[in-house]
């Protein structure tokens, strides 16, 4: 039995931006999390969308006015409709995603249930305008999940340009932010970028992804793989959200304007899907392959044949998101062949640790250098291998929703926090 509050277990309120069955993008962590919450004796409610992501399309066909409310695991999931854009590089259409989710959630204000501490987790900024609302009617404190800062990642992906309206996305950011009584973050990078946001001097606790239990158990399933040799060719895997941010394509154009012989297997969706389909289909070049999502069991086994699992982040001066997809990478004794900023977080994690080869863009051309050469080098792979499996271990699941779990309770707890209310912050 969990911590208890007023004679009952503690009542915590998520508002995330995806929920299983998305996996992408935050969705399986955010999922996890609430039911780790739950199995501790908390008392879980997650207000969330409709599934859409990465596809951005309907995919349960029930995403309108009504809402569903279901139990899963031990947590309440009321689910919300919202306008899910049609093109979403369109900064109009994503803004409109977030106005018509902050209305569609408001329609729950009108419950009478009452919530010790309120989880909103980001980059869309719809939940965490109601989440602010919601402290502002009813007071308690306010946790605040940041997994990518939403004006940065407009701006990186190409959705905003510098200017006015990014200097709204901006102000709005901050303020929404400030509304938090405690901000936490996934990595060290984003937790600088983070304080210098405050302006109530918030704890900033760091609490990292994890390897969720389901996809742990199929790569456990699996022989190890330390030792063993490159493929002939070397096979490269890509697998998850291919939007604008990541640069897929500008790899694959990359990669396929040299002769050396790799194959290269592409698994996702998400808004630049399309293009990399079509370039795929265009270029004629067998090396590549391309595909939609895939379910754990085959993601695992992908990963296991894989020489090198390929994560690529556009560079931007504000780099700050944490690709949780490298952690499963990690966990199954892969290596990954990154490309991007030297101080983005992706960067510093392979760099840091030795995960794997990471090319800057602007040699992004040498990747395919390293591909001719791997199977000489055993010894860099080898190398590659024990270091991803080894710094996987810091991804243990327990260690970090436990530390969640007294991040809740800390904060019911701490009276100060909850009396905070949002008259005594300033811009």
């Amino acid at each position: 039995m969990g911590q208890r509050h007023q004679g009952r277990p503690i009542r915590v309120l998520v508002i995330p931006d995806k929920y299983r069955p998305d996996q992408c993008a935050g969705g399986a962590i955010y999922s996890d999390l609430c039911r780790g919450l739950a199995d501790r004796g908390l008392d879980v409610t997650v207000r969330c969308p409709y599934p859409f992501y990465p596809e951005w399309r309907d995919k349960s066909g029930r995403n309108g006015w009504r809402i569903e409310r279901t139990v899963e695991d031990g947590v309440t999931v009321e689910r919300f409709g919202f306008f899910i854009p049609r093109n979403p590089k369109s900064v109009w259409q994503r803004m409109l995603l977030d106005v018509t989710f902050f209305l569609s959630l408001s329609r729950s204000l009108v419950s009478r249930r009452r919530y010790d501490a309120v989880i909103a987790f980001c980059p869309h900024s719809g939940g965490v305008a109601f989440a602010a609302l919601y402290k502002m009617l009813f007071g308690g404190p306010m946790c605040l999940s940041v997994m990518d800062l939403p004006a940065d990642a407009a701006l990186a992906s190409g959705i905003t340009r510098r200017g006015r309206l990014q200097g709204l996305l901006q102000v709005v950011q901050k303020t929404l932010f400030n509304f938090a009584d405690v901000w936490r973050s996934i990595s060290p990078v984003m937790v600088e970028r983070l304080e210098g946001l405050r302006t109530r001097d918030q704890p900033v606790v760091l609490i990292p992804d994890w390897i969720h239990p389901s996809i742990k158990g199929e790569l456990r399933r699996l022989p190890s793989k330390i030792g063993r040799p490159a493929s002939r060719p070397v096979r490269l895997l890509y697998s998850g959200n291919i939007g604008a941010k990541q640069g897929l394509l500008e790899f694959c154009r990359a990669l396929h304007a040299g002769p050396v012989p790799f194959f290269f297997q592409i698994h996702g969706d998400g808004g630049m899907a399309a293009e990399v389909r079509d370039w795929v289909a265009s270029a004629g070049d067998p090396r590549f392959s391309i595909g939609p999502l895939v379910d754990e069991p085959r993601f695992a086994r992908d990963l296991h044949d894989a020489d090198l699992f390929v994560v690529t982040e556009k560079p931007h001066r504000n780099a700050s998101f944490f690709p949780s997809k490298i952690i499963p990478g990690m966990i199954s004794g892969t290596p990954i062949l990154a490309v991007s900023s030297p101080e983005s977080p992706l960067g510093c994690e392979v760099r840091e640790y030795g995960l794997g080869p990471w090319f800057s863009w602007d040699r992004c051309g040498a990747v395919a250098e390293l591909l001719a050469t791997l199977e000489s080098r055993p010894e860099d792979l080898v190398t590659w291998q024990r270091n991803a499996t080894r710094r996987g271990e810091f991804f243990e699941r327990d260690r970090w929703i436990d530390l969640f779990e007294q991040t809740m309770i800390d904060m019911v707890q701490d009276r100060s926090l909850a009396r905070t209310h949002p008259a005594a912050i300033t811009s």
